[in-house]
């Protein structure tokens, strides 16, 4: 990727580079069609993460406290991509794209009511439907998530397209803070509303509160609640007007074309050797980043005590400190929204490439120093540091694709991101989450009763588990060292 350069065609200084940064986030926050889309992910992560906030005790207490039950609701969630990711990217760029959103969103919405429909069955019955329903409706997500990426470059100036995919991502991990720190604020708002309509005196609204009110109280409430979302991001999405249009066949679709558009995709990232090296690296960062959810949260749990001194202060923290779970992942969601908002400055000063890179060696890095220390403070300050990392690789990533993939087979391409990620999270569940496991059972057969080794240091399974996986990270990233052309070209215009 060569340096940015000004209108006059000579390299663009530091200080232009970031005028030009300024001036994409008000183009961006200017554009209709933008802000439309930004509202619908925005509005429609919130929902997400409210329900998973629901079903995963509701699974729990199904199974009995079974963790395998619990997993299963992200194996049901990575299995469509597993099996339909290929023949998924072909019709994503088949199909309109602003119409594949909005049935998407439809047809969530439509099976989130499902899980409210089922309340009444007995535990194993009800956790197979809502394995199904959750299934299906990741299979949606796997049209609307490349669709949206790919329409982006639709909506936007070229010179724009980093800064809307750093906001875009920031939204959606905006969306993820919003929803695991103010559920219980969101749906106890809700549910106010909900019971001061039931107060009421008028017949028509206590018929129709009366006949939905065990949805809309309680729990359930999040599910109802992100059927709403799934509405308004069709709407959203409906007013979006898009200026640029693609060519797209003119041919009837048959069974034909689907071969051959599969047989170009597979084509396409044979020749191309760069992104090629970029789905690799991100195939194994993710095989061992995907490690921090199921082993952090024991991590977190089981091995971090206290703040430290000036953090003990802040009532918001201690708060967190309360939930350990919650506690990781606001703080790795952080990180990813301060990262994204960073990402879109630095790339007018280093390539995409160099960023990607340094984004999966940071986050190996992080991951270490996750994994190293034995207070809630330092771990927040990694988690977040993770985040930000976590970003830049996502960010650079899907600015990569859009700069360096025609439109014709974007989709293709951003499915097969998508699938790589989704592929490479289940194996990091069913290979590194059980490694911690194993570590932890040969550390109580070697250590000390007192868990500690004769050098007094404390070593547990799902530390070891952790700081193996961040080595794996670290290889990705020496992998992307050797395959990218991460050094900056210099650029063939002579300037003063």
């Amino acid at each position: 990727m060569s340096t940015e350069l000004n209108p006059d065609g000579c390299p663009m200084q530091a200080d232009e580079a970031v005028t030009l940064s300024r001036g994409a986030y008000r183009r961006l926050a200017a554009n209709t069609p933008f802000r439309r889309l930004w509202i619908s992910t925005f509005v429609s992560g919130i929902g997400d993460w409210l329900v998973i906030g629901f079903l995963l005790p509701l699974v729990t207490a199904l199974s009995g406290g079974s963790s395998f039950a619990v997993a299963g609701i992200m194996i049901a969630k990575i299995i469509p991509a597993l099996l339909f990711s290929s023949l998924i990217g072909v019709l994503v760029d088949r199909f309109d794209r602003k119409r594949t959103m909005i049935v998407c969103d439809i047809v969530r919405g439509v099976l989130s009511l499902g899980l409210i429909a089922i309340a009444g069955l007995s535990a194993s019955p009800q956790l197979a439907f809502i394995y199904v329903i959750v299934l299906a409706m990741e299979t949606a997500s796997l049209f609307f998530w490349p669709s949206k990426n790919a329409l982006i470059p639709l909506l936007v100036a070229e010179e724009d397209v980093t800064a809307a995919n750093g906001i875009s991502y920031t939204t959606q991990q905006g969306s993820m803070l919003v929803g695991l720190a103010g559920a219980g604020a969101i749906l106890a708002g809700f549910e106010a509303i909900v019971r001061s309509l039931l107060a009421t005196d008028v017949a028509v609204i206590n018929g129709i509160m009366d006949f939905f009110a065990p949805a809309l109280l309680g729990p359930r409430a999040g599910v109802f609640l992100n059927t709403i979302t799934f509405a308004l991001s069709a709407i959203a999405i409906a007013g979006i007007q898009i200026g640029a249009r693609t060519e797209r066949s003119e041919t009837a679709f048959d069974l034909q074309l689907l071969g051959k558009d599969l047989r170009e995709s597979f084509s396409f990232l044979a020749r191309h050797a760069e992104l090629r090296g970029f789905l690799i690296t991100i195939g194994f960062a993710i095989l061992g980043g995907g490690t921090i959810i199921p082993v952090g949260l024991v991590y977190v749990q089981q091995e971090l005590t206290g703040l430290g001194p000036f953090l003990e202060r802040s009532q918001l923290l201690r708060e967190l400190v309360a939930s350990p779970q919650t506690f990781m992942l606001v703080f790795l969601a952080f990180g990813m929204v301060v990262g994204a908002l960073l990402v879109p400055r630095l790339s007018h000063r280093l390539s995409l490439q160099a960023l990607f890179l340094g984004g999966v060696g940071g986050f190996g890095l992080a991951m270490g120093g996750f994994a190293s220390v034995g207070t809630y403070g330092m771990a927040g300050v990694f988690a977040a540091a993770a985040g930000v990392c976590l970003a830049a690789v996502t960010v650079a990533g899907n600015s990569y694709v859009v700069q360096t993939v025609a439109d014709e087979i974007r989709g293709r391409v951003f499915t097969a991101l998508e699938s790589v990620v989704r592929v490479s999270l289940l194996l990091s569940m069913i290979v590194m989450a059980p490694l911690g496991d194993f570590a932890a059972g040969i550390i109580k057969r070697l250590v000390e009763s007192r868990g500690t080794t004769t050098l007094g240091v404390t070593v547990t399974g799902s530390q070891i588990a952790l700081q193996l996986a961040a080595l794996i990270v670290l290889g990705a990233a020496v992998y992307a060292f050797k395959t990218l052309n991460w050094r900056r070209t210099a650029p063939e215009t002579t300037c003063d």
